[in-house]
């Protein structure tokens, strides 16, 4: 694993302006969907095909609460650069299914939903020495006071 000095993020200032982008539209919309779960949605008469599904996602309460809660939290994690890793694999599964949701139900916000995801895998990528250690094999380096041989755990 390579030392914490020695990992770099790619593209150093466009992934700067992208993470400070992308954790304020978190947060933005973090705070937007606490209020739909306190409020519930905005919905009016035409509901149209995402209707049900929308107030299916009302009744459950605590999910709509919940999804903001992480959003903002994650919008938060995105100003630090040290906790910038941990926010963006906090989002990715976020980000992803608004992928989806644009691309099945909300078809008017497929921009938005294409940015953040785009912003995202972006972020990915320019973090990607960070998540590195994650796909390494297992190291050989004894750790000093560990037990060796059979009869260790």
């Amino acid at each position: 694993m390579p030392p914490i000095k020695n990992r770099s993020v790619r593209l150093a200032r466009f992934a700067l302006v992208t993470r400070i982008l992308f954790g304020l539209f978190l947060v933005g919309t973090g705070i937007m969907t606490m209020g739909f779960g306190i409020n519930g949605y905005p919905v009016g008469d035409p509901l149209g095909d995402v209707g049900p599904f929308m107030l299916a996602l009302e009744e459950v309460g605590y999910l709509t609460l919940g999804v903001g809660l992480l959003k903002a939290v994650a919008g938060d994690l995105m100003f630090c650069r040290r906790t910038t890793p941990l926010a963006i694999l906090m989002t990715l599964s976020y980000a992803f299914n608004m992928l989806l949701y644009v691309i099945f139900f909300a078809h008017q916000y497929f921009v938005i939903g294409l940015l953040g995801f785009g912003a995202c895998a972006l972020l990915i990528y320019c973090q990607f020495d960070w998540y590195r250690p994650f796909f390494a094999g297992p190291t050989t380096v004894s750790i000093p006071g560990s037990r060796e041989g059979e009869d260790a755990v």
